[in-house]
């Protein structure tokens, strides 16, 4: 008998005696994660199937997960039904740099456990019409990819917090939920053809640190699975400590306080994922991000709603791709963004509470950031192919302040600081962005607009602005009338009050002690 023809006949042999059913050509066999009757699992985690060669989602069948011990099924993802509106507009040659290359599956869960929830506010919830899984906890639902594919490495994602801990799941896979180009993938059945068995319990509750870890090795596989650990409204800071790697996920979350979030290192962890305003659209009659009680954009890859004193410190946040698409997103107030790199397209930074950025980068496609403040950023660098920023503060706080940072327009045209057309004027008459000792790179001489309405109201202020290229004084000469130059013996009061965070923001910026 031939090699090739023992090695199958042996292998077959194998899977019949041990009940295993993952049904593969010797020469194509496949690497599971969590590895089969692997133990010790974080419930969080995703599965993983590496393949041989580049898989193929198809458009059919179903994933399945079992509870072992009483063979109820858990989890249901069906491959039949569309994973969100225009699922596949993510990919295309307008790709931000950042973005990674990817096919994306329809999917839909049957699983009554995860049908959405009472919508939030006065939002309508999502349609059922396509795949949903409840991020968070208690919220309206996401739509989501339920499997996505980068080279020859599938990641199957289950819906959030259906695996507990102290169980023993199987997983099944249909044939054609995924398949390779010389068809020798057929699935995984049976009870015992991909098992894993969970940790007997999470962390202790009071735990002052956890870590996520893409390998399974800490305490977390997820962001999210740590951020929902975390009790509502903790009253003592938890510190989120992420190892390196990137964590394909939408991140949110709502009612947190005092946690931080710490990479290991910023350009090693990323933490991204590819969403916009279609694929999962604002809800319905909510009214704007800050209304209590209501649900802010679905559209961003991290979320931070209704929260207070959340910091992000040492890593990167990404949205994959373009549209209005925030790579984050911040509802509540007092948060600190330290030494993280923020790429989104259209919108890419959204805050609507007080916020304070420093020694961090944010990088978009246009109104870059769009904000009803304040926020004050500090050493911090900016690159955008449109207007940086669209503000729309009111009287009641100050608006984007910006000290000794660098803003370049990355597009083929010189671009504005800031815009406030008529409909942001006529509802923010007191629209605030204020400038001092900021570098310029390719920017309009005009420095603001279009402003439409009455400004008397607004302050669009500069100091000391200097030229990127080469640090020299730039040149103020066109700079739309409603633009005022402060000076530094008239203003000197102004610019060091506005060189002040506190005096901004309302509170003194301070990050926890750890390193």
């Amino acid at each position: 008998m031939p090699s090739t023809q023992l090695s199958n006949r042996i292998s077959a042999v194998i899977s019949f005696v041990f009940g295993w059913t993952i049904t593969c050509s010797a020469h194509a066999a496949v690497t599971l994660f969590p590895a089969q009757n692997g133990h010790d699992v974080n419930p969080d985690t995703h599965l993983v199937i590496t393949f041989p060669s580049a898989p193929t989602i198809g458009k059919s069948g179903q994933i399945r997960i079992y509870d072992a011990a009483d063979n109820k099924l858990v989890d249901t993802l069906d491959m039949s039904i569309p994973a969100g509106p225009a699922a596949g507009s993510v990919r295309g040659p307008a790709a931000p740099p950042t973005s990674r290359p990817y096919e994306y599956a329809a999917g839909h869960f049957t699983n009554a456990n995860t049908k959405p929830g009472t919508p939030s506010g006065t939002a309508v919830a999502t349609p059922d019409n396509y795949q949903l899984t409840i991020i968070g906890g208690f919220t309206d639902a996401f739509h989501f990819y339920p499997i996505i594919v980068h080279d020859n490495v599938a990641t199957i994602y289950p819906h959030n917090n259906l695996l507990t801990y102290g169980k023993t799941y199987y997983v099944q896979v249909d044939p054609g939920v995924l398949s390779v180009a010389d068809d020798s993938f057929k699935g995984i059945g049976g009870q015992m053809g991909w098992t894993f068995t969970t940790k007997k319990s999470p962390p202790a509750a009071n735990s002052p640190r956890v870590v996520v870890s893409l390998d399974g090795s800490a305490d977390f596989n997820t962001v999210q699975g740590a951020v929902d650990f975390i009790p509502d409204h903790n009253p003592n800071r938890v510190t989120i400590f992420i190892k390196n790697g990137t964590y394909e996920e939408i991140v949110y979350f709502r009612n947190k306080s005092n946690i931080t979030f710490r990479g290991e290192d910023r350009e090693k962890v990323i933490v991204g994922y590819a969403n916009n305003e279609i694929f999962n659209p604002h809800p319905a009659n909510v009214g704007t991000n800050e209304v209590p009680g209501t649900f802010p954009s679905r559209r961003a890859a991290f979320m931070v709603d209704h929260s207070t004193g959340i910091h992000l410190v040492n890593m990167s946040i990404s949205n994959f791709t373009k549209g209005q698409a925030e790579g984050l997103l911040l509802v509540g107030g007092q948060h600190i963004v330290s030494n993280v790199t923020v790429t989104g397209s259209g919108d890419a930074l959204q805050v609507n509470d007080s916020a304070y950025f420093v020694d961090s980068t944010v990088i978009g496609d246009g109104d870059t950031l769009l904000s009803r403040g304040p926020v004050f950023f500090q050493n911090c660098t900016w690159k955008s192919r449109g207007a940086f920023m669209w503000m729309r503060n009111t009287s009641a706080s100050h608006g984007a302040v910006c000290v000794n940072c660098k803003f370049e327009a990355v597009g083929p045209t010189p671009t504005v600081i800031a815009r406030a057309p008529t409909n942001g004027s006529k509802n923010y008459p007191n629209v605030e962005v204020v400038l001092i000792n900021c570098a310029l790179g390719n920017i309009s001489p005009e420095l603001f607009g279009p402003l439409g309405g009455d400004t008397t109201n607004m302050h669009f202020w500069e100091f000391n602005s200097t030229n990127l290229s080469d640090g020299k004084p730039a040149d103020t000469s066109k700079r739309l009338a409603a633009v005022k130059q402060l000076d530094k013996d008239k203003d000197a009061e102004t610019v060091a009050n506005y060189s002040n965070p506190a005096y901004i923001l309302g509170w003194t910026p301070k990050l926890d002690g750890e390193k």
